[in-house]
């Protein structure tokens, strides 16, 4: 990435005619090519922009006699022969850096992340449960957890963010292929979720699964702010 602090003009030559007066700005060159304009008052959004493919040539501007006046002229410019042209008057600073291949946004939060943590802390469902080992396998689909209880009793759980109708269904056929399972049956269902649907607690309950509500800050070892009496 390279990032050039200048006053400069911008004028946009396309499909509509831009043009962006004298004034200090902050200039982004991507390693993808694009090219954006920033002001230091429009939070993330540039003034303009061009995005790849796009190719960029700096030029130094000559006056009539053929001199050098000091100014620069990138001309930024897609396939399509629209132009970004981008005058520069003075250059205050200028920082190149290689930031390398992004790993993307991970969402804090996330199931896989809860089912994480749940495996690392089982005991969240219950005191000297173990865990038997995550993503169990059955002929529908990985089951997210399975557990045993201390008198070995196996338990399958089904963790999501926000625990629907959907969730629970998904649930029992889980459990309906598990308790075919000799060496497993007796097989338990618990589904796991920060937030259970009132509708999803009735249909587990009446489908004799067990529900818990996750404190994932609790879950990530972070003390919670809410109040408690004990």
């Amino acid at each position: 990435m390279r990032l050039v602090i200048a006053r400069c003009s911008v004028d946009y030559v396309g499909r509509l005619d831009a043009h962006l007066p004298m004034a200090d700005r902050l200039i982004m060159v991507k390693a993808d090519g694009s090219v954006s304009v920033h002001a230091d008052d429009r939070a993330y959004k540039p003034l303009n922009w061009m995005t790849p493919p796009c190719s960029l040539v700096e030029e130094s501007i000559v006056d009539i006699d053929g001199d050098d006046t000091g100014e620069l002229l990138w001309v930024v410019e897609n396939p399509k022969g629209e132009q970004l042209r981008i005058t520069i008057e003075q250059l205050h600073d200028e920082k190149s850096f290689h930031l390398g291949e992004d790993p993307g946004l991970v969402k804090d939060g996330v199931e896989s992340h809860l089912q994480e943590l749940l495996a690392e802390h089982i005991t969240t469902l219950g005191e000297d449960y173990s865990l038997v080992r995550r993503e169990y396998p059955t002929p529908i689909g990985p089951v997210d957890l399975l557990a045993k209880t201390p008198d070995g009793v196996s338990v399958a759980v089904e963790v999501k963010r926000r625990g629907g109708i959907d969730g629970v269904e998904q649930l029992t056929r889980y459990l309906e292929l598990l308790n075919r399972d000799e060496l497993l049956k007796p097989v338990v269902g618990v589904f796991a979720a920060q937030e259970i649907k009132p509708q999803a607690r009735t249909l587990a309950e009446d489908r004799g699964i067990r529900c818990v509500v996750l404190d994932y800050d609790e879950l990530r070892g972070i003390e919670s702010n809410e109040l408690r009496l004990f």
